[in-house]
């Protein structure tokens, strides 16, 4: 016997129960994978308030790291004692959960089992979004919002890696002095952030606009860009963005926007491993920091989405079964 966190239908966190379950049957080419952490995301909140829409019962998480318990039928690549993370798994809040083999990432020695759970969804979005979204180069002036979020702290290092100049946005002292240290070269507040933009690029715009806040931000994020620069939504922390007029793009500068989602960057084994294991290797290397920004006890999913959702958070949440 386990345990597992359960939703019966869709609301607050209220809905969240943790609950005695049985450890689920691996079907073929999955694996049960006995979780030692599973990460919290935006996603999770989105799907147990029915934004996104999911059959109930339901419990949520799609992230994890662990340890391989056993295999089903035609699986190759996984034993039993394998170490493995996925941004893939099946009902992840839960003391085993299972992954199916395409989808499992191999953990890399020197890499621990709660950095490797706080990486997949996080990690590999930042390396989607910078590398395969909008590639940027070494002069690109880049503005991220939530520059203190588990993606925001991430995408710093990864875009200084690459020669880029950051700027960003966050709500508070503390958040601030989480971003200048991951390497921010300029840390604004939300409210007029535009016009602050415009004064550090001379006027001109930013070259691309990574925002995962949403409907706040969506207008100064397009306010912020350049001729033809790229508006890249990739979350809605503070709700989904209202229906616009693609005219919008037009007179604002010939803008892009695009809205894109993990699953169609990770088409296919080779491309999970080309992600997963450059951002496993510098995580285990040491040149990229990833913050666990909070731990809570299973049986706390409520709470931790209460926290993640008042943005009292910063860093990757984690669940500990």
């Amino acid at each position: 016997m386990t345990h597992a966190i359960v939703a019966r239908q869709a609301g607050g966190p209220e809905v969240l129960v943790y609950e005695e379950s049985e450890p689920p049957a691996p079907g073929p080419r999955q694996l049960l994978v006995k979780v030692r952490a599973a990460g919290v995301n935006f996603i999770d909140t989105y799907k147990r308030s029915g934004t996104y829409k999911v059959p109930f019962p339901f419990t949520p998480g799609s992230e994890a790291a662990g340890t391989v318990e056993a295999v089903g039928d035609a699986v190759t690549g996984f034993v039993p004692g394998d170490r493995i993370a996925t941004a893939e798994g099946i009902n992840c809040y839960a003391g085993y959960a299972l992954v199916d083999e395409d989808a499992a990432l191999p953990v890399p020695d020197g890499l621990d089992d709660l950095t490797a759970a706080a990486l997949p969804l996080q990690g590999l979005t930042a390396h989607y979004l910078i590398n395969s979204t909008f590639k940027v180069e070494a002069g690109h002036n880049v503005l991220l919002h939530a520059g203190a979020g588990g993606v925001g702290l991430l995408l710093i290092q990864l875009l200084k890696a690459k020669g880029a100049r950051v700027i960003t946005t966050v709500s508070t002292a503390e958040k601030e002095a989480l971003a200048r240290e991951a390497g921010a070269d300029h840390v604004l507040r939300y409210q007029g952030f535009p016009h602050h933009v415009r004064e550090l690029s001379s006027g001109k715009g930013v070259d691309v606009v990574y925002d995962g806040v949403g409907k706040d931000t969506f207008d100064g994020s397009m306010a912020s860009l350049r001729v033809r620069g790229m508006l890249v939504l990739f979350g809605a922390a503070s709700g989904p963005v209202p229906p616009m007029d693609p005219q919008r793009l037009n007179a604002a500068g010939s803008l892009f926007l695009t809205r894109p989602t993990m699953g169609h960057y990770l088409q296919d084994a080779a491309e999970r491993r080309w992600r997963s294991d450059e951002i496993f290797t510098a995580a285990a290397d040491g040149s990229l920091k990833v913050r666990i920004g909070a731990r809570y006890p299973l049986a706390q999913a409520a709470q931790a989405h209460r926290d993640l959702e008042g943005r009292r958070t910063t860093g990757k949440v984690l669940l500990v079964p």
